[in-house]
């Protein structure tokens, strides 16, 4: 999107580059990733930049709302809701599209956001190796608010691990080694100095919990959560005894399960801003709008976006029986903003947030990119072509 970066990039591609470049993601990462991994970053430009970070802010002045947890006392399915709920997320993400408005110029529009770690490990791993294996200029940064990935790691490492001993702190997941992102769990291992468990592992004694290591239990203080609680829900069936996380425990989140509902799709509605298209929760749709097909139907209970309805009928809404689990929201049209040798490409911009307890606001830290040439950006739906995937921004300093 900043074109004579952008034509420098695409003439110094070549092949061997690039698969020099996913060799070195995975040996930094000891794992191979996933998901496709996108044979360029995101170039962008300073204006879009600007925008993004007052969108980013906006969005963040709702979630610092006095009222906030009231307007989302409805966000946490009852038979969902963990116990101990802190005063605020310690991380959350907000996806963007990227877009043209009505004078040609390039903008962002709110896809989705999550009180929900995403790979803040492995994206870091990926920008450097971008920059070990291409020539990225120095006038641009994956970073925001002055940091590097030393001090980044630094800020991290005292997020997540905090007081306590790295043993006594863990990242959980269902099922961690079957995750497409567990090369991030790999990557948090390696940088931030936590060990990687699934649920099936945890120990109970009491009110407290640990895992065993080496022909010892050790006690865990805190969980670095990665676990998504309605998707544990739908896998009971295909996992062995664990622990009720549910109950009371004496163990701390990083980020606590609560905050995945409230700052979540169910949060969409109630923010106004140029850079967030109109959403409504479908039970309080005034009526349906003629024009369905500049619409999208959302189930708020979802995730990496499994049942979503880009191409939305009145059938559509009429089967459904929950109306108050769905919200309908205008629909977005990305701009084919990336130049690739076969073809532009469309690109959604995930730009990451960190909020340690001393802070009064959330602090932006770093981004992550989707590619895509189709109907959808996901990267699982986008495995069949190039310059296509997971990747990283750098934004124009």
């Amino acid at each position: 999107m900043i074109p004579a970066i952008r034509a420098a990039y695409n003439q110094q591609f070549t092949a061997a580059r690039y698969e020099a470049f996913l060799n070195g993601l995975a040996q930094d990462a000891a794992d191979i990733p996933a998901f496709r991994v996108a044979e360029t970053p995101v170039f962008v430009p300073r204006a879009l930049t600007t925008k993004l970070v007052q969108a980013c802010e906006e969005i963040v002045n709702v979630i610092l709302r006095p009222d906030f947890k009231t307007i989302t006392q409805d966000a946490i399915p009852p038979a969902l809701k963990v116990a101990h709920e802190n005063e605020h997320p310690h991380f959350i993400i907000i996806d963007f599209a990227v877009c043209y408005n009505e004078q040609g110029e390039l903008v962002p529009q709110l896809i989705e956001l999550q009180g929900f770690p995403t790979m803040f490990a492995f994206q870091d791993v990926m920008a450097r190796q971008f920059r070990e294996h291409f020539n990225i200029p120095e006038g641009v940064s994956n970073f925001f608010n002055n940091f590097n990935s030393a001090s980044y790691f630094e800020f991290l490492q005292e997020l997540i691990v905090g007081p306590y001993a790295p043993e006594e702190v863990v990242l959980l997941e269902v099922n961690p080694e079957a995750q497409k992102t567990r090369v991030d769990f790999y990557s948090t291992e390696k940088y931030i100095g936590i060990k990687t468990i699934c649920i099936t592992d945890l120990l109970q004694d009491g009110k407290k919990l640990y895992y065993t290591r080496k022909g010892r239990q050790i006690p865990i203080k805190r969980i670095y959560n990665r676990v998504i609680f309605d998707d544990l829900e739908k896998q009971q069936a295909r996992l062995s005894g664990h622990v009720n996380l549910f109950q009371e425990l004496e163990v701390e989140w990083i980020t606590h399960p609560n905050w995945f509902y409230r700052i979540s799709k169910y949060t969409l509605p109630f923010i106004h801003s140029e850079y967030v298209p109109k959403s409504w929760f479908l039970h309080q749709l005034p009526v349906i709008p003629a024009d369905l097909e500049n619409y999208v139907l959302k189930p708020l209970f979802s995730f990496a976006g499994q049942g979503v309805k880009i191409d939305v009928t009145p059938a559509d809404i009429d089967v459904i029986d929950d109306p108050q689990n769905w919200i309908l929201q205008h629909k977005v049209h990305y701009a084919p903003a990336i130049e690739t040798p076969n073809g532009p490409a469309k690109c959604e911009i995930r730009m990451m947030y960190a909020w340690p307890d001393n802070s009064p606001r959330p602090i932006l830290v770093h981004n992550l990119a989707r590619i895509s040439k189709g109907k959808m950006i996901g990267v699982s739906f986008n495995d069949k072509q190039d310059w296509v995937g997971g990747s990283c921004c750098f934004f124009e300093q």
